[in-house]
Parts: C-alpha cells; sequence; structure tokens
C-alpha cells in the first residue's frame, strides 16, 4: 500500500497532517471494529477485513517506511488519483464499506434522536414542574433545572443528528458515483 492509497482510504488529501490522520482513523475504527458486529457475524467478519486494510492504511500513513516496495517505485504518472477505482472488485469492496458504515451511522442518529427526544421531554417536565408548582422555591428549582438539562440535551443531540445526517448524505452520494463508475464498467 503507498501514501496515496492510505489517504485514500481514510478519505483525506495530500495536505493532511498527523493530527488530521490521527482523527480520521480514530473516527473510521470506532465505526468498522469488528467488535460493534458481535451480533452479525457475517458483518463482522467484513469489518474484520476492513479494519485491519484500516490499520495498515494508518501505519503506512505514520511511518512511510512499512509501504510495500512496489509501491514506493511506483511513478507519480502512473498512481491512480485518490478519488477512482481501478477495478469493479475494488468498488465493490467500497460499496460493501459504505453499507456498513451507512448502517452504523443509522444506528448512531437513531439513538441521538432518542435522546434529542428526550431531552425535549425533560424540557417539558421542567416547564409543568415549574408551571404547576410557582409558589414553592423547591419546585421551582426543580423545574430549572429540568428545563436547562433538557435544553442542553436537545440542542446536543440536534447537532449530533444533524453531523450524522450530513455524514449519511455523503456516503449516499459516493454510492451513487461508485455504481455509475461499476455502470460504466
Amino acid at each position: 500500500m503507498d501514501r496515496e492509497e492510505a489517504l485514500r482510504i481514510l478519505g483525506l488529501d495530500e495536505s493532511a497532517t498527523a493530527d488530521e490522520i490521527k482523527a480520521a482513523y480514530k473516527e473510521s475504527a470506532q465505526i468498522l471494529h469488528p467488535d460493534r458486529f458481535a451480533s452479525n457475524k457475517k458483518l463482522q467478519d467484513r469489518a474484520t477485513e476492513q479494519f485491519k486494510t484500516l490499520q495498515e492504511a494508518y501505519d503506512v500513513l505514520m511511518d512511510p517506511t512499512k509501504q510495500s516496495r512496489s509501491s514506493r517505485r511506483v511513478r507519480p504518472e502512473a498512481a491512480r488519483p485518490a478519488d477512482t477505482y481501478a477495478t469493479a472488485q475494488e468498488i465493490e469492496a467500497r460499496l460493501a464499506g459504505i453499507t456498513a458504515a451507512r448502517t452504523q451511522f443509522v444506528a448512531e442518529r437513531d439513538a441521538a434522536q432518542d435522546k434529542r427526544r428526550n431531552g425535549l421531554v425533560i424540557l417539558l417536565v421542567g416547564l409543568i414542574i415549574a408551571g404547576i408548582f410557582r409558589r414553592s422555591p423547591l419546585a421551582i428549582g426543580i423545574g430549572t433545572t429540568a428545563i436547562v438539562w433538557g435544553i442542553v440535551q436537545a440542542a446536543t443531540y440536534h447537532k449530533n443528528v444533524m453531523t450524522l445526517n450530513e455524514h449519511l448524505s455523503a456516503l449516499a452520494k459516493e454510492k451513487r458515483a461508485l455504481l455509475e463508475r461499476l455502470d460504466a464498467l
């Protein structure tokens, strides 16, 4: 594996810093870690293979001496652009990765939506407590605390939901492009 391929696997460009490489690796590792798919043997096997590739890409980027000998000898004009895939097998492998990532993102988005909804319920309960028992300083304190907690939780998880939706949109766009490229082969 060469640097260009490793950057493509992590979704980075040539100007990526060591911190960006580490962050992209950690994010991808959280998504693709085989332990997350322990309940589904087929997905776990697929995740294991992708995780090995991810680890190899990270190793190549952090220690260039780990590049394969043949990849170090590739002339720049013969190198494949980072956004293209040469074979149908590579495209299908990336499509499988997109499917696994999409599954994980959807699960995370659903969990974030539930937590956002819980925050709104806490906010509503706080408003009800503060409104019904407005003569009691203790109830006002509890109600105000619940209102603040609900707002913070709803806002935090709303941002997470929006970010996950952006990731899902990017995956869908990449999947469409790959399917078009696969049809063209």
